[in-house]
Order: C-alpha cells, then structure tokens, then sequence
C-alpha cells in the first residue's frame, strides 16, 4: 500500500515544511516591527506578511483533502505533481504578496487554477470508483471499446 501513497506523503511532507516556513516568517516579521501578538496590525510590510500566511494556512486543509482524494482516487503521480506545482505558486504568492499586494495575484490564480483542477479529478476519480464498484460499469473500458 505504501508504494501507492508515497509522493502523496512526500508532498504532504514539503507542504507542511512551507507552511512552518512562513510561520517562521510571520515571527521574524513581529520581531522586526515590534508587534507583539494578539496584535495583528502594524505597518503595510507586516500586514502584507501577515495576510499571506493567514490565507496560505486557510486553503491548505482544501488542499491538502483534494491532493489525497486525487491521489488515492485517480492517480498518484498526476495529484503529486499538482501539489507540487500548488506549493509552488503558494510559495510564489507568498512572496509576491511580501514584496508588494498586487505582485500576490498571477500566483493565487495558479494555486487556485490547481486546486480547480485536482475537484475535477478528485470528482472524476470518486465518481469511477462508485460506478464501477457499486453498479459494475468500468468507464475506462466503455469509452477504449
């Protein structure tokens, strides 16, 4: 079973490692501003940090649901290579939105593009499995006769 799991779990891995990076940044941003927690506002370059790393950590539970409801679903290599193209534009939004708001949105359109693309397949990959399993018709083999 584990060799059907494991670029799920590799990028599970590197998924939490980016959100622990930007957590990290969020604690050098209040060291670097002066702002203590429960404070959450403070000049635009924190706020900006701050905000990114909020909305980072508010899609990666959806993110992380789709990429192993694709993996386990539909195919594993094919929702591996989409986290990983998610963590990078995640990454890439991060960043933009650090430097300047208006760099964060070509990235959130990708990272929101792939999280589109893994409902689809997720969809796909579910729907396959209740029709084959429980009425007995394999789509695959319909659509190739």
């Amino acid at each position: 079973m584990l060799d059907q799991i494991h670029w799920l779990a590799a990028v599970t891995v590197l998924g939490v490692l980016e959100q622990a990076y930007f957590f990290l940044q969020v604690i050098h941003a209040r060291r670097l501003f002066g702002i203590s927690p429960p404070k959450i506002s403070g000049p635009p370059e924190f706020e900006r940090i701050f905000r990114a790393q909020v909305n980072s950590s508010e899609y990666f539970p959806i993110f992380l649901a789709l990429l192993w409801q694709a993996g386990l679903f539909f195919h594993q290599g094919l929702a591996a290579a989409l986290g990983l193209l998610y963590l990078c534009a995640r990454y890439c939004y991060f960043m933009g939105y650090k430097a300047a708001s208006s760099e964060r949105l070509a990235p959130m359109y990708c990272s929101a593009g792939v999280l589109w693309i893994l409902i689809a397949v997720s969809a796909l990959g579910i729907l396959h499995f209740f029709l084959s399993h429980y009425m007995g018709l394999n789509v695959l083999q319909l659509l190739t006769a």
